[in-house]
């Protein structure tokens, strides 16, 4: 029987001892910090512009953009930069410095709620395709709700069930 066997009927073969495993692979570092090297200029320039980028985003409410069409994937932006020729380690989590994606695959109701306090609006297509075609991550968890469970959960007994944790949000609230 292999481990994924195990796993599924309950039966282990072999306890893992997790503590032994990294008692005997680790190597503690004793020594100081002069092996760190101080941030580059190009660093200091990118973080200076990022610092503006900041400003900008309280200033306008603390958000500074959102892109409320796309889904949020791996693979749903072209390459993002905030100084493409100052930059070694590239790669943003949109298109665009400081502009947050949407992940309504947690819950629509909350990307959408999310959106209007920062005075943006979600678009009207996906929220259509996450209200009538698509099951989220929230509707699945409901979904397994016991009518018991759901009326303790609204009674208040049972409270921090995995529904409305932040999955939906916009990146960075």
């Amino acid at each position: 029987m292999n481990a994924w066997q195990g796993f599924k009927t309950g039966k282990w073969t072999k306890e893992i001892d997790v503590r032994g495993f990294i008692q005997a692979n680790y190597t503690p570092y004793e020594g100081d910090a002069s092996f760190l090297a101080g941030a580059t200029e190009n660093t200091k320039v990118l973080w200076e512009e990022v610092m503006e980028l900041f400003k900008k985003e309280r200033e306008n409410g603390g958000t500074l953009d959102v892109d409320t069409k796309t889904v949020s994937a791996i693979d749903a932006y072209a390459p993002g930069y905030i100084d493409k020729d100052r930059e070694t380690i590239v790669g943003l989590q949109t298109d665009a410095p400081l502009k947050r994606a949407i992940m309504p695959e947690g819950g629509i109701r909350m990307v959408e709620s999310s959106c209007k306090a920062y005075g943006f609006e979600c678009d009207p297509q996906v929220s259509e395709i996450f209200t009538k075609y698509r099951k989220t991550h929230n509707q699945g968890v409901f979904d397994a709700y016991t009518t018991e469970m759901r009326a303790a959960r609204k009674s208040g007994i049972i409270t921090g069930l995995p529904d409305a944790y932040g999955r939906g949000r916009i990146i960075g609230d």
